[in-house]
């Protein structure tokens, strides 16, 4: 850890980006709209995909807007912090909050640690922290959803280029390559179910129907 990063800020990042990114948008949206509570809903995951399963199109964006932006706040403080310092110290301090916000995301306190699966955070936190990391996995995503349809699938190969991307093709800073690799095994964990299906060829497609068996969720 950088030595121009004081005790204070290090806490402040990690405590201040894991409250950001525990804020449960999926929830707050679907109940304040009127549809519920989306943890009863398809799946049961809080996540946007999840929440398009109510029909609300408006609700399921706000939440991936959401979910995106509260990880992109989390790095936006960090670096407006370290703005004057260096370079190392920045990419240090914004890698912590930002992954502090992921955790939240994932193990939100105010659910009782039962959360999303962190795709929307994972591209909101990398597209404030590195955005050319973060637009080269979204277009990861957009490519392989176009030739196979399958969301899962999609973000399981954008989260493993991600640190490629970082490390070897932008040349980014250590921490952004760490903070896209922790990040990535952390998806991959919560996405158990998804590569089961997809190793059984059966995952759904985008658009195609899906089973609403809450099993299918990471966290109810």
């Amino acid at each position: 850890m950088p030595a121009d990063l004081s005790p204070v800020l290090i806490a402040g990042a990690l405590i201040g980006g894991y409250l950001l990114g525990s804020i449960p948008f999926g929830v707050i949206a679907t109940r304040l709209g009127g549809a519920g509570d989306v943890r009863n809903i398809g799946s049961g995951n809080i996540g946007a995909t999840n929440v398009l399963r109510t029909g609300r199109k408006d609700l399921a964006l706000i939440t991936l807007l959401g979910d995106g932006g509260k990880g992109a706040v989390a790095v936006l403080i960090a670096w407006l912090a370290t703005r004057d310092g260096p370079k190392e110290a920045q990419a240090a301090l914004t890698s912590l909050a930002a992954g502090a916000a992921f955790l939240g995301h994932l193990f939100p306190v105010w659910l009782k640690f039962k959360g999303g699966k962190g795709v929307a955070t994972f591209f909101g936190t990398l597209l404030a922290a590195a955005w050319p990391v973060g637009l080269a996995a979204g277009a990861t995503w957009i490519a392989m959803a176009f030739l196979f349809r399958i969301s899962s699938l999609a973000a399981l190969t954008a989260v493993a280029l991600a640190p490629i991307y970082a490390a070897f093709v932008f040349d980014r800073p250590l921490p952004i390559a760490w903070l896209s690799l922790f990040m990535g095994v952390l998806i991959y964990i919560r996405h158990k179910d998804n590569i089961r299906r997809l190793l059984k060829g059966e995952e759904p497609k985008i658009g195609g129907k899906k089973d609403a068996a809450p099993q299918d969720a990471p966290a109810p």
